[in-house]
């Protein structure tokens, strides 16, 4: 096989760097902190608390009613008949 010349003129530097390749590196950057909650879990969570809360007092003013209204049931059972 005949070899081919080439008409570029091979040329080695005689210092320096002969090759240099660029090498994408991992750059740190500050954290994100996220949050553990999202904010629509946090707004479920307080409209949660509210009903809740709201039920509570509910069945508290119906107890306070009935126990009043069985007082004075009971008091009236208690008082003698007028006729």
């Amino acid at each position: 096989m005949p070899e081919v010349k080439s008409i570029f003129r091979e040329v080695l530097p005689k210092q320096g760097q002969l090759f240099f390749e660029d090498v994408p590196t991992m750059v740190l950057c500050k954290p994100k902190l996220l949050p553990l909650k999202s904010v629509t879990l946090e707004k479920m969570e307080k409209m949660q608390r509210e009903a809740e809360a709201t039920i509570h007092q509910q069945e508290l003013a119906r107890r306070v009613q009935e126990s009043a209204g069985k007082s004075g049931k009971e008091s009236e059972e208690f008082l003698p008949h007028q006729d």
